[in-house]
């Protein structure tokens, strides 16, 4: 079985969020959720955690970042050597699209919790 291990990059507390929306989804789907967001907490099972933590295994990034709060994570994003890299409305970035591309990472601007859904995650 493969996994589609998925960290949310842009992770919040808040319920009205949509990346806590998304971690909340991911768990109701059987999906492994981890999380970085500005401040630790917690999303029901999921804690939130800060800087550049080492994941394994991460098949998706999901993207609750705009794209200049993107850039400094160019090189950690792209070292966790995701399958996809999913930008949410509002996240879309040529510029990091072109650098995953050149490193064999599937871009899809799409909405996490929409592919959720719809059962196209």
């Amino acid at each position: 079985m493969t996994t589609k291990k998925t960290l949310v990059l842009g992770a919040s507390e808040n319920p009205e969020r949509y990346s806590n929306k998304a971690i909340r989804s991911l768990s109701q789907h059987g999906v492994e959720a981890v999380a970085v967001g500005l401040r630790k907490g917690r999303v029901g099972e999921t804690e939130i955690q800060t800087g550049q933590p080492h994941f394994s295994e991460i098949d998706t990034v999901t993207l609750y970042l705009s794209r200049d709060n993107q850039k400094p994570l160019y090189d950690y994003i792209l070292s966790l050597k995701p399958r996809r890299i999913i930008y949410n409305p509002g996240a879309e970035n040529a510029e990091l699209e072109k650098l995953a591309e050149e490193k064999g990472i599937e871009n899809l601007e799409a909405c996490t919790l929409v592919l959720l859904a719809t059962n196209q995650y």
